[in-house]
Order: structure tokens, then C-alpha cells, then sequence
């Protein structure tokens, strides 16, 4: 585990510093890391929502504005006044993707990754799970607010026992069956840690919430408010000055034993031996230093092979986490006065986000081996073992880049397209656009592969804009065809091989592309960038004559070019209607038919790489009349990479960055023309 980078706030005076508020940090399946002095964070399972609660028992929902990260509103709000929040989770969906270590050769995704067993806490009619919150206060309330599919709010408040006492740590978790267990402490070494199982149920329109006592233990609490699904075992933890002792426990159903006087009895037909639920505990920990900070990873492992000492009679696959010990931070004695307050695993386990008593954010790699040096081929495994992870849960890869070195990009991109081709063309379909976002910010992390990352956010704004013209076209009569007007589009362009755009058009529907003059005319900007781009890429096909211009990865895929074919058409026909959308050309020629052209040359193209025979070189006369395209038309100069200003390329070096909250980094390097100075003409 090394330091990545620290982000500080302005300078301020030492007397502003009040080590003794309570900090909390959390973080989204985006990467997004939030921490503030609230009681309470938590992200909902898609990044795009969070939860907070303070010290007066406000619990607000925020959510993104616009969907941009950097804007944020609070749109859902329930309130216990004066009643302060000491644990707080959103319900579960069901949904829980695992990791089979032990397929991690196989070449079926749905093999390496398969879905978990697992019941929403509570469910609406047709099994679709039900959104909301549950909260504990520190009175010792439960309390839980659904939302409606209207947008109303549901919320009611329980007792968690009938004699309600002081609760100073609690945690949420979830059991498989779709239930709900609450852990209290008051904080005390001589009191129990009580346990709760919870049922929340919808009953003539109004919440209704049960609650259930189960058996408890006697030790003081320090819970991990992320290790909440599923886990037969409970970590507990009792601090003091002189140091810290860390147990783990299991409840576990155990049989009761008979007196000998009923054992001699005949058994009743199906009458089964009375059980009895009991806490064994599994591993103990004394030999650390006072506690400041705990935090588990978060990637939910399936193991089934016995090899692994797994304690399971069974082959059955088994929840659990990488590492058999929890990450902890503390405060050494005799060292600097800076500890860790709240610390966050990502969702890939391979960074560790902590905020110390000063409200510094230290971001801090962990290594996929656990600090084992292991040879690269294994590490390459490892990594792209993750990243298909990422690609097929849809989490963030940001923290799996943090561990690519610029000798491991091709290698990666490579392998992880060898991966995607062997999916069935469904799945494929998919990940078509996630796979272009993982390889577009692998190529981005050097400058060998610069080039092909411009492509592939080339590929990306391709595949957009195509998808938003297709979604305007509408049949013309109600009762439609299995097929829609985009896919009828896509079949004839892809039959009908003739250069003339015209001819093209007349085997299509024009009454399909009907569309009013207002929708047409705000699309010109979209229909220019098509335009441009065909432009460009036809005038640079003489150029590339190596992979490291941008543009090369388009001169034979065949479906990007069919796509662009499909666009120049929709457009042609678009621009009978309103000739103002049309794209506009600089030509050199006032009769000139600038679309026309470009359809010929990118029909050529297209025919030497389609999918459906071996890809060939364009011939020599294609070659040609590209070579003359800049002197009929003025070709654009386009910025095909996006602005490269975030810190995950500075972060290769060994050493750490120091950055600071509010400012841009002015790092070296961090301007985006640098790796793009080879592609200027």
C-alpha cells in the first residue's frame, strides 16, 4: 500500500482545526468520494444519489442536477427532530454480481461473473424491488421512507425493542432471505451489543416495520457501515488507550441437546431436533495499537474450491472479501498527531480513500497482490480480470487504472478485446459502448497509444449521435413491422452497395424521415460534426500508413463505416426537407456535390472492410481520389482528444502529488496538445 496523492484545503490557523468532529466518508460505484462532518453518508447502488444525516435527525436525498457531477440537489428530505442519526443505509435492491476466483480463466463472462442469490428488502407487485432508506437514531428508533413510483414518500418509525435505551454505534446489514439486522451498542465495554432482525412491509398504503430480538454479545462495537450483505460473521472491536482488540463472530445454528430422559422416545414422523442460534467466535486480533479508523473492501468473491481453506462441508459458493484482514488505520504512539477519522475502500478493492482529523482526503493505492511480487503476466490476469468486472457490473474503473503501467496498455486493450469477441454477439451488444470507454482511458494512460484513444472517443461520439437521429424516425402507419425505421435503414444500406447516395434513397420510406422544421434545424450541429468527420478521415486515408495517426482504427471497421453510410443518407434525405440542417462544405467548385462525393469515397471504403468478407487495402484509385479531396473541399481541423486534466496519468511516479480543494492542477504535462504535436499535418 503506497501513497497516491493528498488533497488539502487552503491554509488556514491551527486553532480552526477541531480534531474531535466526526468525519464520515463514502464512496459511489462512479468514484465519487463524498466526506463532510455529518453523521452519516450513503451512496445508492447506481452513484447517482446520496444520503445524509446530521446531528438534528434531517436525512436528505441528493441527487445529481442535469446528471452533472459537479452539481448536486437535495430533492427528498424525512426528519426525527432532535433525534440524531447514528446508522443509516439505503434498502436492498437484490441485485449482487460475485466473482468466481476460480474461473478466472474461462472465457465466458457469465461463468466468471454470475448473479448471487438474493431477495430485495422489500418488493413492489411483480417482484420489482422497492427504493428507500432505514435509519437507527441514537434514542433507539428505527426508522424507514420508501419512495413510491409516483414520487411520493412512505416513512414510519419503530422502536427497535420495547425498552428503549441509549444507542451510540450501530450498522445495517442484509441477509440473502430479504431480511434486515441492526447491531447496537451504547457504547460501552460492560454492555451487550444487541442484535435486531427488521421486516418492513407495505400494509393499506402505509409502511409498517417488525422487529425481532436476536442474541447478543458482550463487546464494544466499531461496525463497518459497507459490510452489509450477506456475512455470517460480525467484526467487533474494543479500543482504549494503551491499545486495541479485534474479534470476529459468527452466529451460527447449532443443535440443543436432549436430556437423556427423552432421548430413549420414539420420534414423532417429521419432528426435527430443536436448534438454537449461538455466537462462536472465528479470530481474534490483541496486538495492535489504538484504532482511529476501519474500513473492509467491498468486492464480493464467490469461492468454491476446498484448495482455498474455506471452512464449508460443501462445494457451495461462499460470500466473502480479498483478504482475510480488515484494513486498519491507527494513531502509533509517539508519532505525528494525523490519523485517519473515516476510510472508504473502492468498489474494486485496489484504492483506499481515508479523511484524517484535519479534513485532508489521502487517496492510497493497494496493491492487487497484497505487496507479493508477482510476475507481469499474472499481474496483466489480475487487472483484466477487474476490468471485465467493471465492464459487466458497470461500475467505475478508475482505480484499476491507478495500478496500469504505460508498458501494460496494449497488452490490456488486446486481451480485453480477445475477451469481448468471445461473448455471445447479445452480451456483446451490450457492452459495445463500455468496452470503447475502458480502452479509450487505457490508450489515454500513454503516449504509444494516444492515437487509438482518439478513435476511440471518435467511436463514442459516433455511436451517440447515430443512436439520437435513429430515435427520430418514426413509422408511418400504427400497426409496425417487427422491424423499426432505424434497423430497416441499417438492413438496405447494408445490401445495397451502390456509390450513388441517391439511388440508395430510393429504396427507403422517405415518409419515415419526415420530420418538423424546428427538431431538423437544432440538429445541424450534430449533422456538421458527421460531416466534418467523413471529410477528415477520407482526406487523412493517404496518411495512414502506421497505427499511430488517429483515424487508422476506422479504415477497416466495417461497422463504423456502415454507421457513418447510414448517418450521410438520413441526412441527404433531411435535407430535401430543410435545406439548412445540411452539413456545410468550403468547396472550391460552385457545382460541387459535396455529399455525393463523400458517399462515393466512403462506400469504397466501406466495401474493402465489410464484415461479411476478409479485410483488404483500398485499392490504389481510392488512394487517388482521396489525394485530390483537399483540393475540392477544405478539409476541417478537428480536436479529437478530450481535455486530458485529471491526475490519473500523473499519478504513474512512485511519488505522491500534493494537491489542494478548489484549484486546478498545475501540474507538468497537463496540457492536452502535448501527445497530439506527432498528428499535426
Amino acid at each position: 500500500m503506497e501513497l497516491a496523492y493528498v488533497c488539502e484545503w487552503e491554509k488556514r490557523p491551527k486553532g480552526t482545526h477541531c480534531p474531535s468532529i466526526p468525519l464520515v466518508c463514502s464512496w459511489s460505484c462512479r468514484n465519487l468520494v463524498a466526506f463532510t462532518t455529518d453523521l452519516k453518508n450513503e451512496d445508492d447502488d447506481k452513484g447517482s444519489r446520496l444520503l445524509s444525516a446530521d446531528g438534528d435527525g434531517q436525512i436528505k436525498c441528493w441527487s445529481m442536477s442535469d446528471h452533472l457531477v459537479n452539481s448536486w440537489e437535495s430533492v427528498l428530505c424525512s426528519s426525527l427532530d432532535g433525534d440524531p442519526i447514528v446508522a443509516l443505509s439505503w434498502l436492498h435492491n437484490g441485485v449482487k454480481l460475485a466473482l468466481h476466483v476460480e474461473m478466472s480463466g474461462s472465457t465466458n463472462f457469465g461463468e466468471k461473473f454470475s448473479r448471487v442469490k438474493f431477495s430485495p428488502s422489500l418488493t413492489l407487485f411483480g417482484g420489482k424491488p422497492m427504493e428507500g432508506w432505514m435509519a437507527v437514531t441514537v434514542s433507539g428508533l428505527v426508522t424507514v421512507s420508501l419512495l413510491k413510483p409516483g414520487g411520493a414518500l412512505l416513512t414510519a418509525s419503530e422502536s427497535l425493542c420495547r425498552l428503549r435505551g441509549r444507542v451510540a454505534l450501530a450498522d445495517i446489514a442484509f441477509t440473502g432471505g430479504g431480511n434486515i439486522v441492526v447491531a447496537a451498542t451504547d457504547g460501552s465495554s460492560s454492555s451487550p451489543v444487541q442484535f435486531y432482525k427488521v421486516v418492513v412491509s407495505v400494509v393499506s398504503e402505509k409502511c409498517r416495520i417488525d422487529t425481532e430480538l436476536l442474541p447478543s454479545l458482550f463487546l464494544r462495537c466499531t461496525t463497518d457501515p459497507l459490510r452489509r450483505e450477506k456475512y455470517p460473521a460480525v467484526l467487533l472491536c474494543a479500543s482504549h488507550q494503551s491499545g486495541s482488540i479485534v474479534e470476529c463472530w459468527s452466529l451460527r445454528k447449532e443443535g440443543l441437546p436432549v436430556n437423556n430422559i427423552f432421548q430413549h422416545r420414539s420420534p414423532v414422523v417429521g419432528e426435527k431436533q430443536p436448534t438454537i442460534l449461538k455466537w462462536r467466535i472465528l479470530t481474534t486480533t490483541n496486538d495492535l495499537e489504538r484504532v482511529s479508523a476501519v474500513a473492509l473492501p467491498k468486492l464480493p468473491i464467490s469461492i468454491s474450491n476446498t484448495d482455498l481453506k474455506v471452512a464449508s462441508d460443501t462445494n457451495s459458493a461462499l460470500d466473502s472479501r480479498p483478504g482475510d484482514e480488515s484494513t486498519i488505520k491507527r494513531q502509533r504512539t509517539g508519532g505525528p498527531a494525523l490519523h485517519f477519522k473515516a476510510l472508504q475502500f473502492s468498489w474494486t478493492s485496489l484504492a483506499l480513500a481515508g479523511v484524517d482529523n484535519h479534513g485532508k482526503l489521502h487517496m492510497l493505492r493497494v496493491s492487487p497482490s497484497m505487496g507479493q511480487v508477482l510476475e507481469m503476466n499474472t499481474t496483466l490476469r489480475h487487472l483484466l480480470f477487474l476490468l471485465e468486472y467493471c465492464m459487466v457490473t458497470g461500475y467505475d474503473w478508475w482505480d484499476v487504472l491507478l495500478h496500469v503501467q504505460p508498458t501494460m496498455v496494449h497488452n490490456l486493450v488486446e486481451k480485453l478485446h480477445e475477451e469481448y469477441m468471445r461473448q455471445n454477439q447479445a452480451l456483446q451488444q451490450v457492452l459495445a459502448t463500455r468496452i470503447l470507454a475502458v480502452k479509450a482511458s487505457l490508450c489515454k494512460l500513454s503516449t504509444a497509444t494516444a492515437a487509438r484513444a482518439c478513435d476511440f472517443h471518435a467511436k463514442l461520439l459516433l455511436i451517440a449521435i447515430s443512436s439520437t437521429l435513429k430515435s427520430l424516425l418514426r413509422p408511418h402507419v400504427l400497426n409496425t413491422p417487427d422491424k423499426s425505421p432505424g434497423d430497416r435503414l441499417t438492413e438496405i444500406c447494408a445490401k445495397n452497395t451502390d456509390t450513388d447516395i441517391d439511388k440508395v434513397m430510393i429504396n427507403l420510406k422517405t415518409e419515415e424521415f419526415v420530420l418538423d422544421g424546428p427538431p431538423l434545424q437544432s440538429l445541424q450541429q450534430l449533422i456538421q460534426w458527421v460531416g466534418d468527420f467523413v471529410l477528415y478521415l477520407l482526406a487523412n486515408l493517404p496518411n495512414q500508413g502506421s497505427m499511430v495517426r488517429p483515424g487508422f482504427g476506422f479504415m477497416r471497421d466495417g461497422a463504423s463505416l456502415g454507421m457513418l453510410r447510414e448517418m450521410l443518407v438520413m441526412i441527404r434525405i433531411w435535407g430535401l426537407l430543410k435545406p439548412g440542417c445540411l452539413p456545410t462544405f468550403t468547396a472550391t467548385s460552385d457545382n460541387q456535390d459535396s455529399m455525393q462525393l463523400l458517399f462515393r469515397l466512403l462506400t469504397k471504403l466501406w466495401l474493402c472492410s465489410r464484415d461479411d468478407g476478409p479485410p483488404q487495402d483500398a485499392d490504389e484509385s481510392l488512394i487517388d481520389e482521396c489525394c485530390l479531396l483537399p483540393s475540392q473541399l477544405l478539409v476541417p481541423s478537428m480536436d479529437w482528444l478530450p481535455v486530458n486534466d485529471g491526475v490519473i496519468v500523473k499519478l504513474q511516479g512512485k511519488h505522491p502529488l500534493r494537491l489542494q480543494f478548489g484549484k486546478a492542477s498545475s501540474l507538468p504535462g497537463a496540457g492536452s496538445t502535448a501527445p497530439l504535436e506527432v498528428f499535426t499535418r
